[in-house]
This record gives structure tokens, C-alpha cells and sequence, in this order.
């Protein structure tokens, strides 16, 4: 009964810590972002010396706290392994390693204005919207390895690693891009993102579903 408990606990925990995680980078790029464009100069400067420094703390904690929350209730609570819960998994793992080792290095660039600031904000911004695209499979893959019935409890097996392989290759060309890449049209706006956020959720459910 205890372990059950601890097992809920920890789950609610990664919930909230999730929403938190993603809420605030959907504020980053749906509003503040948007804001950054229309705003005079003395008004973008008090936000980034006074909102952002406190909105990226939460940001980057809560996405350490969903990682953590989700590697216990993904190897010590021993969760069935399968193609979604996989790939979902890699996903929150580079979403969270873009956070830290990425965004808030460039980050902290742009808040003391250094000489390349300009540089910084840009590769801040580039892993921002990788991570906007990547959140709408990622939470498909999650949700669906969780409640689509009686597939969630397959381990994963041979005959599933076609899709593993293919939705690995995926991830990997999309982050390879976010680290030595640019911003392209495909992620540029929110719209742009949003579309391509979904449409990329709709192939990672064709790999899940039948590859």
C-alpha cells in the first residue's frame, strides 16, 4: 500500500511538475516572444532584467523535477518499456538537457548583455522552439503509453524496433538541427510551430501505431 502511494504521489508530482515545465514554455514562445516584437526598447529591457531571470528559474527547475520524477517512474518503479513511452521519454530527456546545457546558458548571455548577446538570444531561441515542436508528440507519446489500452503494457520486443529506429532518426536530425542549425520556416512563428508540432504528432502516432 505504502509503495502504491509513494508511486501516486510521485506521478501527481511529475504531472504538476510537467504542466509548470510546459506552461512556461508555451509562455516563452506564444506571448512573451510575440511581446519582444512589439515592444520599444526600455520596456523589453525591464522585462529581461526583471521577469525573465525569475520566470527562467522556474522554468529550468521544473523541467529538472519532471525528469527526475519521470526517470523514477520509468526505471525504479519499473513501468513497462515500450515503442510510445520510449520515445517519449528520449524527447522530455532532450527537451530538459535543451533547457539547461542551451536555453539558460544563452539565456544568462542575454540578461548581463554580453558582446554576443544578439548571437545567444538566437540559439536560446532556436532550442525554445525545437522544444515547442517537440512537446506536442512527446505529450501524444506519453498519454498514449499510458491510456491506449492494452499495447502500453507490451515490452518493448523486436518486431516493434522498425519504429524505434525510424522515430529515433526523427528526434535526432530535429535536435541536430537545434544545436548547429537555424531557425527555419517550419518552426519561425507560432503558427508555423503549432502546425508543425501537430503534424509531427501525427507521424510519431503512425510509427507507434504501425511500425
Amino acid at each position: 500500500m505504502e509503495a502504491y502511494l509513494g508511486t501516486v504521489l510521485m506521478r501527481t508530482l511529475h504531472i504538476l511538475f510537467g504542466i509548470l515545465w510546459i506552461g512556461l514554455l508555451y509562455y516563452f514562445n506564444f506571448v512573451q516572444t510575440e511581446y519582444f516584437k512589439e515592444s520599444e526598447a526600455d520596456a523589453k529591457s525591464d522585462v529581461v532584467k526583471k521577469l525573465v531571470p525569475n520566470a527562467l528559474w522556474y522554468f529550468r527547475w521544473a523541467a529538472a523535477f519532471t525528469f527526475f520524477t519521470g526517470v523514477y517512474l520509468l526505471y525504479w518503479k519499473g513501468i513497462a518499456t515500450n515503442v510510445g513511452i520510449t520515445l517519449g521519454a528520449i524527447m522530455a530527456t532532450i527537451m530538459a538537457a535543451n533547457v539547461w546545457f542551451v536555453i539558460w546558458p544563452n539565456q544568462k548571455k542575454v540578461i548581463a548583455g554580453a558582446p554576443d548577446a544578439a548571437e545567444a538570444g538566437a540559439k536560446a531561441g532556436l532550442a525554445s522552439r525545437t522544444n515547442t515542436l517537440f512537446s506536442i508528440p512527446m505529450l501524444y507519446l506519453m498519454v498514449y503509453s499510458a491510456h491506449a489500452g492494452s499495447l502500453p503494457n507490451q515490452l518493448l520486443i523486436s518486431n516493434q524496433l522498425t519504429g524505434l529506429w525510424v522515430g529515433l532518426a526523427i528526434i535526432a536530425v530535429i535536435e541536430l538541427n537545434a544545436l548547429f542549425g537555424k531557425m527555419n520556416p517550419m518552426i519561425t512563428s507560432v503558427k508555423a510551430v503549432v502546425h508543425s508540432g501537430l503534424a509531427l504528432g501525427v507521424v510519431f502516432a503512425l510509427i507507434v501505431n504501425y511500425l
